[in-house]
């Protein structure tokens, strides 16, 4: 069956996870379970959110990121060359709310995708699930490849040690595009048909304080901007053409905080520059700015996912108000362009938002309906 994705009614990927796979993980880090019963577990709850999924009527299904404890670091530390490592103190310290666990990653090697990645395996389980009758889309998540760069070369006060690797930065910018070349074909060959990078580096340099902080150390982030879509846009050279990858622009998730504010005016021209499928923009609250920055979307047929409905709060949004703002965007987007989402995931780390499964499907049901009201396709 042929999709038009994303989908009128989609969601940018993770949910919060039940009670007992919570356990399982307290007892697999406790040493109570070992790998393969901590496995069984997440396959019985990954089963069950399919369901789930089906049952609340998206045509959009996700492993809900059950098997990760973050949403990026999973998968990056994963890749020939990087590392994950505890600080002293890292960026993901920073939320403006409750702190994330300190874990990070850094780079030790020339990076390059390991073809025994463990994601592959866990989106052929999910594909085997989602897929049986024909009528969904099983969707795989991953980091953007830009999250290493901003790691190395932007929250870095030094970064001598990547030098020792890459003495020059080119050499760096151009094999993440490599490596991220290699991950599409690597889904694409294990049957994965939609696929999306997540990416919390535009709100990084769309910040204005942060800004600041790169101009202070020299740092243009305008230049790093256009870097930025020069990887991506290498890392989607080869993308088959029946394959969507959409990226979802996120200003951080964990525990309902939040790590950057602003706009996307400071970075629109080169975020649209990039040849993505589709965009997931977070439009929930003033943080986010308004859509005159949509004027430099280039109409090649991609479609943005307008994230009008918070995953942070229980609170539902007034579906009139989500309907008037949808028709504020076709100013800059045509109607048929455009799509609905929830701003962010549910659980971008293991912990989750603040919000109960009941409240989080409420979410999914209101964005159905909208998207119902708003599409007769959808």
């Amino acid at each position: 069956m042929a999709h038009q994705l994303p989908f009128r009614s989609d969601v940018v990927g993770s949910y919060l996870r039940p009670a007992y796979l919570h356990q399982a993980r307290r007892d697999f880090t406790a040493n109570k379970i070992d790998k393969a019963e901590l496995t069984a577990i997440e396959d019985r709850a990954i089963t069950e959110l399919v369901e789930q999924q089906k049952a609340a009527g998206l045509k959009v299904i996700t492993d809900g990121e059950f098997r990760r404890g973050f949403w990026h670091i999973d998968f990056l530390e994963n890749l020939n060359g990087v590392e994950g490592y505890v600080p002293e103190q890292g960026y993901n310290q920073k939320f403006h709310g409750k702190a994330a666990p300190s874990y990070n990653i850094r780079v030790h090697d020339k990076i390059s995708f390991n073809t025994a990645h463990p994601f592959l395996a866990h989106f052929a389980f999910l594909k085997k699930w989602a897929d049986a009758d024909g009528e969904l889309v099983a969707k795989a998540t991953i980091p953007s490849p830009t999250m290493i760069l901003r790691q190395e070369v932007l929250a870095n006060e030094d970064i001598s040690h990547l030098q020792t690797i890459y003495p020059n930065l080119e050499d760096f910018y151009q094999d993440l595009a490599e490596t991220y070349r290699v991950a599409v074909k690597a889904f694409y060959d294990v049957g994965c048909r939609y696929l999306q990078f997540d990416d919390t580096n535009w709100a990084f340099l769309a910040d204005a304080s942060k800004r600041e902080s790169l101009q202070a150390k020299g740092i243009d982030a305008d230049q790093i901007a256009a870097i930025c879509a020069d990887i991506i846009n290498g890392a989607l050279a080869e993308k088959p053409a029946d394959m969507t990858i959409t990226t979802h622009i996120c200003r951080g998730n964990h525990a309902s905080s939040w790590l950057f504010s602003g706009g996307y005016e400071p970075i629109a021209k080169q975020l649209f520059a990039s040849n993505y499928d589709g965009f997931f923009l977070e439009y929930d609250n003033d943080r986010a700015g308004d859509f005159a920055p949509l004027r430099h979307w280039a109409n090649n047929g991609s479609r943005i996912v307008l994230g009008l409905v918070t995953s942070k709060f229980p609170e539902l949004e007034d579906t009139a108000l989500i309907k008037a703002r949808i028709q504020e965007a076709t100013e800059y987007v045509p109607l048929d362009n455009l799509c609905l989402s929830p701003q962010c995931g549910f659980a971008s780390t293991e912990e989750g938002n603040k919000l109960t499964i009941d409240e989080q499907w409420n979410k999914i049901k209101l964005i159905n309906q909208v998207a119902q009201a708003v599409w007769q396709d959808a």
